[in-house]
């Protein structure tokens, strides 16, 4: 059993440590492929027709603030349309509707359009939208972003290349500084967004439509067969399907689109899991026909692996949380050489290789945006540990995700709730009674997941315990990033809204 334990152990770190040589390859691509900027063919003679898509379901707290932003675009009036794709059952129907009225009254081309049911959800949307649209060129922004007023006239002209079929920008973060948790996402979406999306694109291979802040070519859409609604990941479906045919993407770093991050807990899990449980959605459907294609490189067939199945990173890492407690309890009898000599290197190649890519991209972040720059460029870096914590308390939500798309179970496409939140303390107290007293979009069941996470924060609790009565003290900064990572999770999944309930109820109980 003791050998079955160990030689397990090794393997899941082997495995892992696959994904990690990848993070250090990614980078070192990215450093020689950085500088292939991509610049517009020619520009237009005749400017082309855009339609700006605005996808909504309930987002009350924000959908004013969406239209209003995108009706100031600059591009001609006579070529320029909105269209809010409302599916919304709540009060955002009636804000939006007023909101279309009063642009529509000063001479804007906005419509609501209000579909008969929720079919496909955003990608049914997507294309019942299009369906009513002469526009050449389509741009699509989810509630919660905020486009600058040169958005196309930035990108536009890439298509005057008839080979260019999407285009997509860079996000930013409305509310990085708000609390540890949007600090987190920033840095792990800074990761994606930095490097690993310049890096494919930039490289001459695959990379994906974020599913907002980004303008498609509307024959591109056609071409690739259209939206289509058997994934959670709509977008990144479509992405690989255009590609596959021979579609050329670009990305903008330099053009950042700034959106709202998911304040609370559970929204950002929601997200995740959706995210996780599309993209092996999305290997499981193409990445046969991408492995049998001749037309497609070698690289583009080996990223778009470790693209699409990221995620069962996530399945290793939980065996992992297994083990590794059970390993060290083993390796007390082998003596700490043994250990030093063999696990640990493993360890720290299948694990320090995540740390090194997102300081990195952040350092990459500082060095090469303007978007840092009224922040201390140690600011983010100090959230690392942090981030690389909460990452491996996601284990167990992308895990099941990931199981679940193995499985073929489906699920409905579940929105990330938005509060209009910036990084303003002062915003902070607003928002809490949006989020955690006023209860309107919040997830307030307790998950099967939570209750998980809490027990392996109990058992890296006792191993953390064990491997300082033991003298394993070189173990004890791996331990307590698994440790902080499920407490973190759990205790906020579980106990946070509760406990701030009932705080506020008995701050605000009258006196008698």
């Amino acid at each position: 059993m003791e050998s079955f334990l160990l030689y397990s152990y090794v393997a899941v770190l082997l495995l892992l440590s696959i994904f990690g040589f990848h993070r250090y390859y990614t980078i070192y691509i990215y450093r020689k492929c950085k500088s292939n900027v991509p610049k517009p063919l020619k520009t237009f003679e005749k400017l082309p027709k855009v339609c700006v898509q605005l996808p909504v379901y309930n987002e009350q707290y924000v959908v004013e603030r969406l239209i209003n932003t995108v009706a100031k675009i600059r591009y001609p009036r006579e070529l320029f349309e909105i269209q809010v794709l409302d599916d919304s059952n709540d009060e955002t129907v009636e804000i939006a509707m007023l909101a279309c009225e009063r642009l529509k009254a000063c001479g804007i081309n906005i419509s609501h359009i209000r579909r008969p049911n929720r079919i496909g959800f955003k990608a049914g949307a997507l294309e019942y939208g299009q369906n009513l649209t002469d526009a050449e060129f389509i741009a699509v922004f989810d509630a919660d972003f905020l486009p600058p007023e040169d958005f196309i006239e930035r990108t536009i002209d890439f298509f005057t290349d008839p080979g260019i079929g999407m285009v997509q920008a860079r996000w930013d973060h409305l509310n990085r500084d708000f609390s540890i948790l949007t600090e987190v996402q920033s840095i792990l979406l800074d990761g994606h967004f930095m490097i690993e999306h310049t890096y494919r694109n930039r490289s001459g291979r695959f990379f994906n439509f974020n599913g907002t802040a980004g303008i498609w070519r509307k024959s591109t859409i056609v071409d690739a067969g259209g939206w289509q609604h058997d994934t959670l990941t709509e977008d990144l479906d479509l992405s690989y399907r255009a590609q596959i045919k021979g579609w050329k993407f670009v990305y903008l770093p330099e053009l950042t689109v700034p959106a709202e991050l998911p304040v609370e807990i559970s929204s950002f899990k929601s997200q995740q899991f959706r995210w996780a449980k599309g993209s092996i959605q999305v290997f499981k459907k193409l990445f046969p026909s991408i492995i049998r294609s001749k037309e497609l490189s070698s690289k583009v067939k080996m990223e778009a692996f470790f693209h699409l199945a990221a995620n069962f990173a996530y399945v290793m890492m939980v065996f992992l949380c297994l083990l590794m407690p059970l390993n060290i309890v083993i390796r007390i009898g082998h003596g700490i050489y043994e250990v030093m000599i063999f696990d640990l290197p493993v360890f720290v190649f299948a694990t320090f290789s995540v740390m090194f890519f997102y300081l990195y991209s952040e350092i990459t972040v500082i060095n090469e945006t303007l978007t840092m720059k009224n922040r201390s460029k140690l600011s983010p870096l100090l959230f690392l540990p942090f981030a690389i914590s909460v990452g491996i308390g996601l284990a167990v939500n992308n895990c099941k995700a990931v199981i679940e798309a193995l499985a073929g179970r489906k699920t409905d496409f579940i929105r990330t709730p938005k509060y209009d939140v910036s990084g303003k303390i002062s915003c902070r107290k607003e928002t809490y009674k949006k989020v955690s007293l006023n209860n309107k979009y919040r997830f307030t069941s307790v998950s099967i997941v939570s209750i998980v996470e809490l027990l392996f924060a109990i058992y890296f609790s006792w191993a953390v315990y064990f491997a300082f009565e033991k003298g394993f003290y070189f173990s004890m900064p791996f331990l307590i990033l698994f440790q902080f990572g499920f407490l973190y999770t759990a205790f906020l999944s579980l106990f946070y809204t509760p406990v701030m309930r009932f705080i506020h109820r008995e701050q605000h109980r009258p006196v008698h």
